[in-house]
């Protein structure tokens, strides 16, 4: 009995003696002077956000392209990997859906491999006779575009305004997305 009162006394103090060093070591920040923290405050770089303009994709031969050289025309951007279930679902209509607007030059289809894959993904397309154009990100993707969701596919105008971001799988060639994008491509 004498024994488990003093583990326990023990066992007390010990943790009111961690929770007076935790609540002390908090305050370090409190006893800083003003000299410190204007040294911190000059060595702090700030980094802009990209906007959404100047996104970048890389194609498997490296060539670049960029949301602000696709001003004019809609951008169907499907964001993507090669071992998501709801992603590997929505290709054939995805793919139908680019050959309904073949023979316009208003659209373009960008499929982003999020997981910068870009020979697996490529390998995935050409084994399943998808025609999609693969891309990997070659900037960072905010996250107004790609909110940790896939698959996401952004619709773009061709003023390069986003008018749709849609997670998760989807038929892409119900009528009202082909209505929609039809939309888009005629202004």
């Amino acid at each position: 009995m004498k024994m488990q009162a003093r583990n326990v006394a023990v066992s007390l103090g010990f943790f009111i003696f961690i929770a007076i060093l935790l609540a002390s070591c908090g305050n370090i920040e409190g006893k800083k002077s003003k000299q410190d923290t204007r040294a911190q405050e000059a060595t702090k770089v700030e980094i802009p956000a990209p906007e959404d303009s100047d996104l970048s994709f890389k194609d498997k031969s490296g060539n670049i392209v960029t949301l602000s050289s696709l001003k004019g025309k809609v951008v169907f951007i499907n964001f993507w990997a090669t071992w998501c279930p709801p992603c590997i679902h929505e290709m054939p209509s995805i793919n139908e859906l680019k050959h309904s607007f073949k023979d316009s030059d208003n659209i373009e289809f960008l499929l982003v491999d999020v997981d910068n894959k870009i020979e697996k993904s490529t390998a995935f397309m050409e084994e399943n006779d998808y025609d999609l154009p693969v891309f990997v990100p070659a900037s960072i993707i905010p996250s107004s575009f790609l909110g940790g969701a896939i698959p996401t596919t952004v619709i773009l105008d061709k003023n390069g305004e986003m008018v749709a971001r849609l997670e998760d799988g989807r038929d892409y060639t119900h009528p009202q997305i082909i209505k929609g994008l039809n939309e888009l491509v005629a202004k």
